[in-house]
């Protein structure tokens, strides 16, 4: 038998390896290459905004109450968070833990079940740390994404990944599609529900929403644009109004002789993929693989634009609908109604 190497003998009497033990003269940070330093440098803006939310709820006669728990952000510095629907809707009581470790009471400002979003609030009587909102419309895929929250309850858990895709269309719990979804790799688990995706410069780019049980590696935030607009929502009217013309549609490109010939505003426009029977799409006339361009002669680039501009201000009013329809370039009156349920 050879004899053993010398470096585990001494190891065996606690000489440490050449090199080992004589860094005190580096700066850590130099060891830290460039990935390592950008996602550190977009945790430090963030972790302080993220909570932990411990939610109750108690139905008719029900002992004890059931229990769950998910994740927040804020994003006011006078005690206003951001969450999913799905983790406070119902909810008898509801207490947020802080980064500091400090817990209090929430109360619910309102929630969207819709795009699956909700905001609370907690007392402020000092400024607190929150995040910045940053901006879903540019993002490119591959670009760095990093999850912050609290799966299975383990708080200031963070995972990296990239933007895998954009403009996906997912379920939400109640049921209705939410649209412009943002995919990524960085790894969801139960209870990351509602924390912040931010890019690599802190900023807070989509809301963790949703995994695909028995996948790996899909996951999906509600695009922070889409959660911009419906916390206007819930702070004027505690709920989003919202005008229904009873479609599902899709964002695709338009091509570009058909964007010279239409003399169009934008380089895409939403598919009519499904409507729904007696709806005011179906009497107005609207088709499926009618591509819309315009509202009222603005620009629709995308799903999530559509949506915007389908709010409380045109319901019940005759809304003109620039569609493609094969080669002919239609309008369309269409009259909304409210969105119920």
């Amino acid at each position: 038998m050879g004899r053993r190497p010398s470096f585990i003998d001494d190891l065996a009497r606690g000489v440490p390896p050449d090199g080992a033990g004589q860094r005190s003269g580096v700066d850590d940070d130099a060891l830290l290459d460039a990935y390592s330093r950008t996602v550190i440098g977009a945790l430090e803006r963030v972790q302080p905004a993220v909570a932990h939310i411990a939610v109750e709820r108690r139905a008719a006669g029900q002992t004890p109450a059931r229990g769950g728990s998910g994740s927040g952000f804020l994003f006011t510095p006078d005690g206003y968070l951001l969450t999913n629907s799905h983790v406070v809707h119902g909810a008898s009581k509801l207490s947020v833990t802080l980064a500091d470790g400090a817990t209090q009471s929430a109360d619910l400002v309102g929630d969207d079940p819709s795009t699956d979003l909700a905001v609370l609030r907690i007392g402020a009587p000092e400024a607190l740390p929150h995040a910045q909102l940053g901006d879903s419309a540019g993002l490119r895929v591959g670009q760095i994404a990093i999850a912050v929250g609290s799966p299975l309850g383990l708080a200031q858990t963070v995972t990296t990944g990239v933007v895998s895709a954009l403009g996906r269309s997912l379920r939400s719990e109640s049921g209705r599609m939410i649209y412009d979804v943002i995919q990524t790799d960085a790894a969801l688990n139960p209870g990351n529900s509602g924390g912040p995706l931010i890019n690599s410069a802190g900023q807070v780019i989509g809301v963790n929403t949703a995994i695909i049980p028995g996948a790996q590696a899909i996951c999906f935030a509600t695009a922070i644009d889409t959660a911009k607009w419906v916390i206007t929502q819930l702070f004027a009217h505690g709920r989003v109004r919202r005008a229904y013309i009873g479609i599902a549609g899709t964002t695709v490109p338009i091509a570009r002789r058909v964007q010279r010939y239409f003399d169009l505003g934008a380089t895409t426009g939403v598919r009519v993929m499904e409507i729904v029977k007696g709806s005011p799409a179906a009497l107005g006339g609207l088709r499926v693989d009618d591509t819309i361009v315009t509202i009222d002669g603005v620009p629709v680039d995308g799903i999530d634009t559509l949506q915007r501009l389908f709010d409380i201000s045109r319901i019940d009013r005759v809304v003109d609908i620039g569609v493609i329809r094969l080669t002919q370039r239609l309008n369309l009156n269409v009259t909304p109604i409210e969105q119920t349920g």
